[in-house]
């Protein structure tokens, strides 16, 4: 176990908003919850487009694939209150053949090896937080297009182990 998963762990005993990760029991209404919302997320990519919001498209895309994490994680028996730590916990469980989920594909939502340049980052959830605080309120339709097929590769790839 890493260091980063250790530090998450033991911040998820403590209890508080925003922190670490807890072992839960294994709860198939919370899998299906979060695979629910994942659902309602990426038909809310394009109905954002549809009334000229598609800048929230970006958001929207992000917690699509957050949500197909934490449906992952609840499967396994876990619990996150942390995005760091929901993804130090996938990429473990990438190390561990749990998931069919690659490191690769878990770096189109976040690298955590990119720390500079941030706004030029085409990591999902870099988009989401440039798109958020940008003044700008509309993806271009390529953009547009090129998210909705990278969020929904990602999607059905989840999909598929969180169904399994």
């Amino acid at each position: 176990m890493s260091e980063k998963l250790k530090e998450c762990f033991k911040e998820g005993l403590k209890g508080e908003r925003h922190k670490g990760l807890k072992k839960i029991a294994v709860n198939t209404d919370r899998v299906k919850g979060h695979l629910e919302k994942a659902i309602h997320n990426l038909k809310a990519m394009t109905a954002f487009k549809e009334i000229g919001f598609s800048d929230w498209s970006a958001s929207a895309a992000f917690y699509c694939l957050y949500h197909c994490l934490l449906a992952l994680i609840a499967k396994e028996g876990y619990e996150s209150r942390n995005q760091i730590c929901t993804f130090a916990l996938i990429e473990d469980m990438i190390e561990k053949g749990k998931v069919s989920l690659t490191k690769e594909d878990l770096k189109e939502i976040f690298d955590k090896d990119v720390t500079i340049d941030l706004e030029h980052s085409n990591k999902i959830l870099d988009l989401r937080e440039n798109w958020q605080y940008s003044t700008k309120t509309a993806l271009e339709d390529e953009e547009f297009l090129e998210l909705k097929d990278r969020v929904k590769n990602l999607f059905d790839k989840m999909r598929k182990d969180i169904e399994r």
